[in-house]
């Protein structure tokens, strides 16, 4: 589903099982139930996904379980999940099983969020 990218590497390195997410070389699609969030899956690997989103003010995720364990960063904005403020720099864990009720975006946010499906 997602290429593969050959760059230039000394001769001594594999790259078999390595997915290399070059930004400007994927498109973006929606992300969530509503207009206010964008999506680039930048990357995968054993069914983890590497994610980049960028979500307008108000953007509100859809509640949902883990099923395994989830991690995001704050790249620049400020964001709420789970009644806490993260802003640039900031990052979170989710364990599988954890329950996610609460996100928001307070400001116009750019994250990285990467899991499994």
């Amino acid at each position: 589903m997602y290429a593969v990218y050959m760059i230039e590497t000394p001769t001594n390195l594999r790259l078999d099982g390595w997915d290399f997410g070059l930004a400007g070389e994927h498109e973006w699609m929606p992300w969530g139930s509503g207009d206010d969030a964008r999506a680039k899956v930048l990357a995968s690997a054993d069914g983890y996904y590497v994610v980049l989103v960028e979500a307008q003010p108000g953007y509100r995720g859809d509640a949902h379980e883990h099923t395994n364990a989830e991690f995001s960063y704050v790249v620049a904005g400020t964001v709420r999940t789970q009644g806490r403020e993260l802003a640039a720099g900031d990052a979170v864990a989710a364990a599988a099983g954890s329950t996610h009720d609460d996100f928001e975006a307070l400001t116009a946010a750019t994250y990285v969020t990467i899991f499994k499906l």
